[in-house]
């Protein structure tokens, strides 16, 4: 990282990163980019909950601490992990925050990131309809630290910033344009966040001023983007994270007619039909759990239903990836990042042998190596390289802040 101005020592950037029913939260120092204070708020709305502060995590001088609460909103969430921070002395006060960054969902096309302001705001809240569980949240971690830390200047992240340099033929969808232009609807694309980071992680390791390539985001959440010098001309989620790959509890690409047929047949309601796609669906629907380990022990043991599954999982990925090779053409190779992109060897191993024929050689024995670096799993004199790169959203989201924010 370059060297910061005089400003900046000894202050840190907050790192809001809210999900449906969570949020991640991290403190980081802007010497060095590395955080003091990493918290996980699990089961926002349920009696359940579960706070976990990290402090100086990632060191041999990590503390953890576990908490059960009850958040009925993100609001209460946030005010509890801020009063939180003072009173178990990680911070004496907020005096040394400069900024806080804070991941959107959905922003529409022209919002990649940018300092928050009322306009910015309004705009979140316009975008509720397609992201109703993860706008609301966002709005409200941003709402709640601006009144906690009056003054300080909030930037806000959308997850698809990075795909908002799509072409116009690769986000339109084949429907009425008034219905279109009406109700916002285009292919967004999401983990915008994530590629940015794992690309221009990429591209540094190569050597490369940008990456072009074919990046494999895959979690609970999978998706891939295509690339071209450190620009996104094409991911596989759309409108919603619905759209593309197999995912945890997601279906992925469907005929748009199923939803149709099964609300006649079975009485769904819409939000009961969402809930099936979304919540109900993937590798939980197909396997009986969403979580790629559980998969791949039922598979050990012979289970044809995870096998399917794992078949279906892995085939999704590759056609995608041939796809993507096809309207790339030369690329400097193939990330995996995300959960089960960055630990699953027995993931990576059938995807990168598909693409043999085209020049790409899997080195079994990198492959097998766990490591929290970037790192390349072909062998050397590989036409097209195999790269593991692990994503660091909160950094991504700390550092763009702190650009937009002119330091």
């Amino acid at each position: 990282m370059a060297t910061v101005s005089a400003e900046l020592k000894g202050k840190y950037v907050l790192v809001v990163n809210a999900g449906s029913s969570s949020f991640k939260t991290q403190i980081l120092s802007c010497e060095n980019e590395t955080p003091i204070l990493a918290v996980l708020a699990e089961r926002i709305g349920a009696n359940n909950g579960k706070l976990i502060f990290k402090v100086n995590p990632d060191t041999d001088k990590e503390e953890k601490h576990a908490f059960d609460v009850h958040y009925p909103t993100h609001g209460e969430g946030i005010r509890d992990m801020m009063k939180r921070i003072v009173d178990m002395g990680i911070l004496p006060n907020f005096d040394s925050i400069v900024a806080t960054g804070h991941r959107v969902l959905l922003g529409g096309p022209k919002y990649a990131e940018c300092k928050v302001d009322a306009t910015v705001k309004q705009v979140i809240r316009d975008y509720i309809p397609l992201g109703p569980l993860h706008n609301p949240a966002n709005l409200a971690c941003i709402e709640v630290i601006e009144e906690i830390l009056p003054g300080v200047p909030a930037v806000a992240v959308f997850d698809t910033g990075f795909h908002t340099t799509m072409p116009d033929y690769a986000y339109t969808y084949g429907i009425s344009k008034e219905l279109s232009e009406k109700y916002h609807l285009r292919r967004y694309g999401f983990h915008g966040i994530s590629h940015k980071y794992v690309s221009k992680t990429a591209a540094k390791y190569l050597g490369k001023e940008t990456f072009t390539g074919i990046c494999c985001h895959l979690g609970n959440g999978c998706s891939i983007s295509a690339i071209k010098d450190g620009k996104c001309v094409d991911t596989t989620m759309g409108l919603t994270p619905l759209e593309g790959l197999l995912m945890g509890t997601r279906c992925g690409d469907i005929d748009a007619s199923l939803p149709l047929f099964l609300m006649e047949q079975e009485g769904y309601t819409p939000t009961q039909m969402s809930d099936l796609l979304n919540k109900q669906s993937g590798l939980k629907a197909l396997a009986g759990s969403n979580d790629m380990r559980d998969v791949e022990n039922l598979i050990e043991k012979g289970d044809k239903d995870a096998i399917l599954a794992n078949n279906i999982f892995n085939y999704r990925i590759i056609k995608y990836i041939g796809a993507y090779l096809a309207v790339l053409g030369q690329i400097d190779g193939i990330l995996f990042t995300g959960g089960i992109g960055e630990n699953a060897s027995v993931t990576r191993e059938p995807i990168c042998k598909a693409f043999e024929p085209f020049g790409l050689e899997l080195d079994t024995e990198l492959n097998q190596i766990r490591s929290g670096e970037p790192r390349e799993i072909n062998k050397k004199g590989s036409k097209i390289k195999a790269l593991v790169v692990p994503t660091n959203e909160e950094l991504e989201i700390m550092q763009t802040t702190l650009k937009i924010l002119g330091y």
